[in-house]
Parts: C-alpha cells; sequence; structure tokens
C-alpha cells in the first residue's frame, strides 16, 4: 500500500559565499519522505548532512549561506521560497527538529516548561495557560520522562544527557509535526540510553506516523531503524536504495567502505578497515568523481568526468561509472554481440 509523499527535495543546492567565491556545500541532491517513514541520510562529517537539514528547516545561516537552486516541497508547499515569517509559522508545527547536543540547544537560563511550551503558545493562540501546561507534561510523559509535573520547574543543567535529549524530542514533537529532522541525535549519550532515544523514536513513528529524516553515521543505527538510505559524499547523493538493499548489495565503492568498517564481532580482526584518506574540504574538490582519489577501483574516466545516478533497480541508484559499464556490458549480451571483458576489468 502506498504512502503518501510528505517531503520532497528536488535538485537543492545550497551555497556558503566566502573570499575565495561560492563553495556548494549541496550539490543538487534530490530525495523524499514518505508518511511514517523512516529515511536515513549517512556520510561522514563534511559530506553535507547538516547543511541539508538546515536547509529544510530554514535555518542556513546567512549571510554567507543560502540556497540557489531547487525546491523542498512540503506537502507541495516550497520552503526555499518562503520569507523568515513564514518559516516561523511552518516550524515547529510541520516541520521540527532534534539538534545532535542538547546542552547547547536548550537555553540555561529559561526552565523546561518555558521551552516546552514556547512552541505551543506560538502555534496555538487560543489555547488556554492551563491547556498548554498540560500539553507539555503530556508530551514528557510521553517520551518517557518520570515526575513531569516537577520537570517542567527544573533547568537544563539538572538533568542528565538521556533527559536532556528527550525533553528535545519532546519540544520537536509538541505540535505534532509531520516531518521530524534527527541530526545525529544519539552522538553524545552512552550505548545504553542511545537504544533507549532509537527505540523510543522508531516507537513514535509508528504511533505518530510522523515521517522521520535521521542524519547519521552510524550504520548500525540505520540497519536497526531506517526503511531507506541516502548515501552522501562531498554534497552529492552517491547512493540510494532501501535499507536491506544497500546492507546485502552496496553498489558505491563509498558504501561499500562505510559497510566494511562497521566492527564485526563475530570475526577476529587485528586492526579494523577504514577508506583511505579524507573527504575533501569545500572549495578543493577536483574535476571528475569526488571519491576518486580515495577509491581503489577509479579508472581514467573517474578523474575526467563527474558520474550521473545510473538505475541499478526502480529503486536503487549509485552515482558511479561501474554501473554504467554494467549496463553498456547487459546491452551488449541482448544485441549479440561481445561484452567488453576488457574495460569491465580495467575498472
Amino acid at each position: 500500500m502506498s504512502r503518501k509523499q510528505i517531503l520532497e527535495v528536488k535538485d537543492l543546492e545550497t551555497s556558503f559565499f566566502t573570499d575565495d567565491g561560492r563553495i556548494a556545500a549541496v550539490d543538487h541532491i534530490s530525495f523524499s519522505v514518505e508518511e511514517g517513514e523512516i529515511l536515513a541520510i549517512v556520510g561522514e562529517s563534511g559530506c553535507g548532512k547538516s547543511v541539508t537539514s538546515l536547509s529544510i528547516m530554514g535555518l542556513v545561516p546567512s549571510p554567507p549561506g543560502k540556497i540557489t537552486n531547487g525546491e523542498i516541497l512540503l506537502d507541495g508547499k516550497n520552503l526555499a521560497t518562503l520569507t523568515e515569517k513564514e518559516m516561523r509559522q511552518i516550524r515547529g508545527r510541520d516541520v521540527a527538529m532534534i539538534f545532535q547536543e542538547p546542552m547547547t540547544s536548550l537555553n540555561p537560563l529559561f526552565t523546561i516548561g518555558n521551552q516546552m511550551t514556547e512552541a505551543i503558545r506560538i502555534h496555538n493562540k487560543k489555547w488556554t495557560k492551563k491547556q498548554i501546561k498540560e500539553r507539555a507534561i503530556e508530551m514528557l510523559r510521553l517520551v518517557g520522562l518520570p515526575r513531569a509535573e516537577e520537570l517542567i520547574k527544573e533547568y537544563p543543567h539538572q538533568l542528565s544527557g538521556g533527559m536532556r535529549q528527550r525533553v528535545m524530542i519532546a519540544m520537536a514533537l509538541v505540535c505534532d509535526p509531520k516531518v521530524l529532522i534527527a541530526d545525529e541525535p544519539t552522538t553524545a549519550l552512552d550505548v545504553t540510553i542511545q537504544a533507549q532515544i532509537l527505540k523510543l523514536m522508531k516507537d513514535l513513528n509508528t504511533r505518530l506516523q510522523t515521517a522521520v529524516l535521521l542524519i547519521t553515521h552510524d550504520l548500525g543505527v540505520v540497519a536497526e531503524t531506517c526503511e531507506r538510505v541516502v548515501v552522501m559524499y562531498a554534497g552529492q547523493i552517491v547512493e540510494q536504495a532501501p535499507v536491506q538493499e544497500i546492507f546485502e548489495n552496496p553498489q558505491h565503492p563509498y558504501t561499500k567502505g562505510l559497510i566494511q568498517s562497521v566492527p564485526d564481532m563475530r570475526y577476529k580482526k587485528d586492526a579494523l578497515y577504514s577508506i583511505p584518506g579524507n573527504v575533501p574540504k569545500p572549495g578543493s574538490i577536483q574535476e571528475g568523481c569526488r571519491f576518486a582519489p580515495r577509491c581503489e577501483y577509479a579508472f581514467e574516466r573517474c578523474s575526467a568526468e563527474n558520474p550521473a545516478l545510473y538505475s541499478k533497480s526502480d529503486v536503487h541508484t549509485a552515482r558511479c561509472f561501474l554501473l554504467d559499464l554494467e549496463h553498456e556490458a547487459v546491452l551488449h549480451a541482448e544485441m549479440g554481440g561481445q561484452v567488453d571483458d576488457e574495460r569491465i576489468a580495467e575498472s
């Protein structure tokens, strides 16, 4: 049964204007999220994940940042064209975000109750103070926090890291948004609390049918939580597929490297695998495939052209010339010609 598409990002480009010129931190990316779906965006630090989320929220610092191309469609409304005043009516009500570090995201000068009720007051102007307070307490209970009536009177520093993260989730969900963006929501938490937070997000997603955009570099989290995966590298999408397909049949060498880098407790190894090199710095990207300098499969074409997104199937695409060669081989075989084994071997 098909679900309603809630969020669609089309050909999005977000640039930063610096003394060295314009730098595209997000370079013409496209993806969509459906109602009740959890979509992951994965990749190393510096690949454009967080800038993508800030673009959707209309929170790219300007100057120097600006959306320079594309559309961000939320139920058909293009958020990229809205003014800041119009975006304030959208943020919190229709699309909300859980930020990476709750201690820096929560204001230390205000109580949890003050910060919980702010969004409710903005988007529900006809509600009484009693209704607003009851809603805040209800959401704190929903995310599994005890003694919610006392908790709203306390300050962020009086709470543990796990409790602060739950407060952030409660704040994001307090107005029942259609889309929830979770930017590395478990980075600063210990393993036990991480598991609790992820289970909570999954339960709330199932119960409320909220579309979730999970930004992470942890493939273990992706495997347990998400339905589809978008892999980003140097500002571009390099692979996109259902989660099972990504893990069982990855097509891009970068995706393969990320999966190989995950520790496997079943096997004893002298050293963990790591992808050689680093993500290129913004503004230093050379012509050709952006991953080519780190890729063990790179051949001459990779340094001359930037590959398009090739289709492995209706639901699986990857930005790699290896798929183009594979398509050529199939086409040759179907036409009764000789498969160009030499070119494929070269790759």
